[in-house]
C-alpha cells in the first residue's frame, strides 16, 4: 500500500507532541504520570500516522515499541531508572544498527529515517557514519545527565535539549548532501557501478 506524504506540521506533531505531554505530565504531576502520559501519546501518534499516511515510520515503530516496555518496567517496578535508560538504548540500538550495516558495506540510514536521497555510495558511506556517531554521542550524553541531574533537568533537557540537538546535526548534514547529490539521470549509472564493486 502506497505511504501518504503528510504535512510537515503533522509529522512535527506526531514527533514532538508526546514529548510535550510528557513535559507537562511531569510538571505537573510526577515522572511516572508522566511516564504513563506518554505511552499513551506514543500509541496515539502511531495510530495518527497510519491513519493519516497508512504508514509508521521505523523509527517511530522502534522508539514506540522500546517506550512501551520501558515505560512499563518503570510503573510496574515503581523505578525511574528504567524510563532514564529508555534513550539511552535506542540511540544505542540506532547507532549498532548504521555501524554495523557500514561494517557490511551497507547503509540503513534511509531505512531508519524513512526518507531517501539520491547520494553516491560514497555520500551514503559519510552521511550513514556521521549518524551513528552522533547517536551514539547522545546515548552517552543521556546516561551522563540523568546519572548526575535531577529529574526535573533530565526531563527538560529531553525535551529542550535533544530535539534542538538532533536539527542543528541535521541541518548541519546538508551541505553534504548536496555534495553527494545525483541527479535522476545519474542515479541508474551509480547504482549500477556499485553493483559492479561489490561483484568484484
Amino acid at each position: 500500500m502506497d505511504k501518504t506524504q503528510p504535512h510537515p506540521l503533522f509529522k512535527l506533531a506526531t514527533e514532538l507532541g508526546p514529548l510535550l505531554v510528557f513535559f507537562i505530565a511531569n510538571a505537573k504531576f510526577h515522572l511516572f504520570v508522566a511516564t504513563g502520559a506518554f505511552m499513551v501519546a506514543i500509541v496515539v501518534a502511531m495510530i495518527a500516522s497510519y491513519v493519516v499516511t497508512k504508514h509508521v515510520p521505523i523509527m517511530a515503530l522502534v522508539t514506540g515499541a522500546v517506550v512501551l516496555v520501558f515505560g512499563t518496567l518503570t510503573l510496574v517496578l515503581h523505578d525511574e531508572t528504567f524510563i532514564k535508560v529508555k534513550p539511552t538504548i535506542i540511540y544505542s540500538l540506532f547507532a549498532a544498527v548504521l555501524g554495523g550495516g557500514l561494517l557490511f558495506n551497507r547503509s540503513f540510514i534511509a531505512v531508519v529515517f524513512d526518507q531517501m536521497f539520491n547520494l553516491t555510495p560514497q555520500g551514503w558511506r559519510v552521511l550513514t557514519l556521521r549518524w551513528a556517531l552522533f547517536f551514539a554521542g547522545m546515548a552517552v550524553l543521556n546516561e551522563i545527565v540523568w546519572r548526575t541531574q535531577t529529574t526535573d533537568f533530565w526531563v527538560n533537557f529531553k525535551v529542550f535539549g535533544v530535539t534542538p540537538l538532533t536539527m542543528i546535526f541535521a541541518i548541519a548534514q546538508m551541505p553534504l548532501t548536496k555534495r553527494y547529490h545525483l541527479e535522476p539521470a545519474s542515479l541508474e549509472a551509480s547504482e549500477a557501478e556499485a553493483g559492479d564493486v561489490r561483484n568484484h
